[in-house]
């Protein structure tokens, strides 16, 4: 199964691309005709794991490739971008690249599973600003991880600079909505105020596809 490289051993890459909800079972499925009968094959390929919102608005890719190198390759490939062709009838896609820079707790298990809950907070900010939020970020990662209902909280880091991503996974959606309700969580909702806009979804893990599976 895809795992979350937590060595940065793998270069992580996130396509959110955002959808009127009648449209995302479609786009859902598109994704998944394009991996199969052409990403899976590219040298360097390592995985992709599909995500769809629960409010029916977003579709996330979350793959893995082993080099830079590699990806560029397989974008630079028209052959290959010709069979996914049927994209551009949806809304371009918000695409970073990024490196995993804190996963915690040590002992989170890090395997992505359909069926999984997750919630992805994403972090637009500004390049001078993106260290910053990464130490506030690995500061108040421990207030999160006082809630028992939270597997792992695994941050990364955009190499263009106007991106972090929290990938957290839950237990259940009972377990996210204590961390908005109770008051000793507040501090989650500051600390990156001034220094980025946030917005987060829920998501549920609909479609995996890796190397080993």
């Amino acid at each position: 199964m895809p795992a979350i490289a937590k060595t940065n051993d793998l270069i992580t890459v996130i396509i959110i691309f955002v959808v009127e909800p009648e449209q995302q079972q479609e786009l859902i499925d598109t994704i998944i005709e394009f991996i199969d009968n052409a990403v899976k094959y590219q040298p360097g390929f390592v995985s992709a794991s599909l995500h769809k919102s629960l409010d029916g608005i977003r579709v996330m890719n979350y793959a893995q490739w082993q080099s830079l190198e590699e990806y560029y390759t397989f974008l630079d490939n028209s052959e290959v971008q010709a069979q996914g062709k049927k994209l551009a009838n949806f809304n371009p896609p918000d695409l970073h690249i990024f490196e995993v820079i804190v996963s915690q707790p040590e002992n989170a298990p890090l395997e992505i599973n359909q069926g999984d809950l997750i919630h992805l907070a994403e972090f637009r900010v500004k390049p001078e600003n993106q260290q910053r939020l990464v130490e506030l970020e690995k500061e108040y990662i421990g207030v999160a991880l006082q809630n028992p209902g939270l597997i792992s909280a695994n941050f990364h880091r955009s190499l263009d600079g106007t991106r972090t991503m929290n990938y957290g996974q839950w237990r259940s959606l009972e377990d996210f909505e204590l961390l908005l309700q109770d008051p000793k969580y507040k501090p989650l909702s500051e600390y990156w105020q001034g220094l980025a806009e946030n917005e987060f979804h829920l998501y549920e893990v609909v479609f995996t596809k890796s190397t080993t599976n």
